[in-house]
Order: structure tokens, then C-alpha cells, then sequence
């Protein structure tokens, strides 16, 4: 059984951590043959699964179900999932039962978006036994305050700020956080900034690992996929075969190429 502190001793010796979204049993169980070293219970179901047009819409319940489906799947393999919007924003409480609602459902970590202004709440729940993966930079649950699905930090004061943002989840306890889409250097500042792995989408490689949406890397999302992904499956394929390539690929530390990643010039 993978476990966060072995993730995070593996990312501070060096080794890249591959990462995918999963949201059913069968996938998952794939997942993990292939070697992933973590599976993302992501609200980007609401997108890729429902059909919605944002991640807004999903509700806890939802999050519980998938979850619990990729817990049945998986086994052996650390479960991330999303606390979906409006189930922590409103204090710290609300986000300790959410929490361990996904929790009950098979998760081993919840992931918050949101920087300085949910210490509190990271603490809350790390104190009580309940690892916490921050998100910082895009923040799918801002996207209406945030003007669409832009790049993020690419101004001076907004990269100080994201890095000020880093420091204060790592000093409330968070265990790893997600950047995304945010420039290259800015990711590499920050990961050097910092005492927990950096996860980076759209984040550049030098983060200590990589996660994708897992329809995305196998080229089955409709519409223009992220710069910031790659068909795997163009490649290969064979969804095994794909799934495979992208843990090498984030392990060799080819994945992502610079046509993936973002610059503020």
C-alpha cells in the first residue's frame, strides 16, 4: 500500500511522482497495474463524465460515489480526492465533515483549492489526522472570478503572491500541492521554495511530479485539448500501453517538453 509519507520521502530523493485523474473502478484498477504512484478523484468529472461546462455543478455525494468506486478498484494505490466546491469554503467544520465524507468513501488526502486564505482550514483538518493537498495558481472552482481557464502568476506581484500563497499552506500543514498552469520558472521557484512536493499540470517539469485528467492523455476529451497535455495514446494505441508511457515519461523526466509548459515572455 502506497502512503503519502512514502510519496513524499521518494519526491525529496529525487523521484518524479506520476499522477492521474481517475473516476471508476475499472480504470482505476488499470491505474494501478500501470504503476501510478497516486490516483486524483478530480471534480473534472463534472466535465468529462457529466458533461458539465465547469467543475461547479459537482456535488459531494457525487465525489463520494466516484471515490468510493475508485477505492474498489484500487487498492493498493493513494487516493486524492477533491472536496468540491461550496463543501469547505464555509469553515473549517464544514470542511472537517466533507473531508470525512470522502474519506469514509476510500480516500487517503483531500485536495482544497486556494491559497493563504485557507490555512485555517489546512490546519483544521491536519491536525486532525486528515492530509491535505493544496491547489494553487488555476483554480477551477474560480473560474468566474478568474475570467475563464488563463494562465496564472505571469505579473511580478502575482508570482510573489503565489509563492507567499505556498509558503503558507506548507506552513499550515498541507502535505503536497497541485500547481496549475503557471509559468515554468515560477513553478521551479516555488518547488525550490518549499518542503513538500509540488505537483504540477500546465506547471512546467521541475515540479516533483505531474498530473494529468486521465481522458485528456488518452485523447478522448471533445473539443481542443490543454497545451499543457499530450495523447498518449496516439502513441501506443492501448489505454495500458498509454497509461504506462506517461508514468515513464513523467519518471524520465521527458514529460512535460517545453511546448507543454508556459512563460511569462
Amino acid at each position: 500500500m502506497a502512503d503519502l509519507l512514502s510519496l513524499q520521502l521518494r519526491a525529496a530523493q529525487g523521484e518524479k511522482l506520476a499522477i492521474l485523474t481517475g473516476y471508476d473502478a475499472s480504470f482505476a484498477a488499470q491505474l494501478e497495474a500501470c504503476g501510478v504512484d497516486a490516483i486524483l478523484v478530480g471534480d473534472s468529472l463534472g466535465m468529462v463524465i457529466q458533461g458539465q461546462r465547469s467543475t461547479l455543478p459537482v456535488s459531494l455525494t457525487e465525489m463520494a460515489y466516484h471515490t468510493a468506486a475508485v477505492a474498489r478498484g484500487a487498492t493498493k494505490t493513494l487516493i486524492i480526492a477533491d472536496l468540491p466546491f461550496g463543501s469547505y469554503q464555509a469553515s473549517p467544520a464544514q470542511a472537517l465533515q466533507s473531508a470525512s465524507t470522502l474519506l469514509a468513501a476510500g480516500a487517503h488526502c483531500v485536495k482544497i483549492e486556494g491559497g493563504a486564505v485557507m490555512m485555517e482550514t489546512v490546519a483544521f483538518l491536519s491536525t486532525r489526522g486528515i492530509p491535505v493537498c493544496g491547489h494553487l495558481g488555476l483554480l477551477p472552482q474560480s473560474v468566474n472570478s478568474m475570467g475563464g481557464y488563463k494562465v496564472q502568476g505571469k505579473t511580478e506581484s502575482a508570482a510573489q503572491q503565489l509563492l507567499d500563497d505556498a509558503h503558507a499552506l506548507t506552513a499550515a500543514g498541507a502535505a503536497m500541492i497541485v500547481l496549475e498552469a503557471i509559468p515554468a520558472p515560477l513553478a521551479k521557484q516555488v518547488t525550490d521554495a518549499i518542503t513538500i512536493p509540488t505537483i504540477g499540470i500546465g506547471a512546467g517539469v521541475d515540479c516533483n511530479g505531474q498530473v494529468l485528467v486521465l481522458y485528456d492523455m488518452l485523447g478522448i476529451t471533445p473539443g481542443k485539448p490543454p497545451r499543457f497535455t499530450h495523447n498518449f495514446m496516439a502513441d501506443t494505441n492501448d489505454i495500458a500501453a498509454a497509461i504506462a508511457a506517461y508514468v515513464t515519461a513523467v519518471k524520465q523526466g521527458t514529460f512535460p517538453a517545453e511546448k507543454h509548459s508556459f512563460y511569462t515572455t
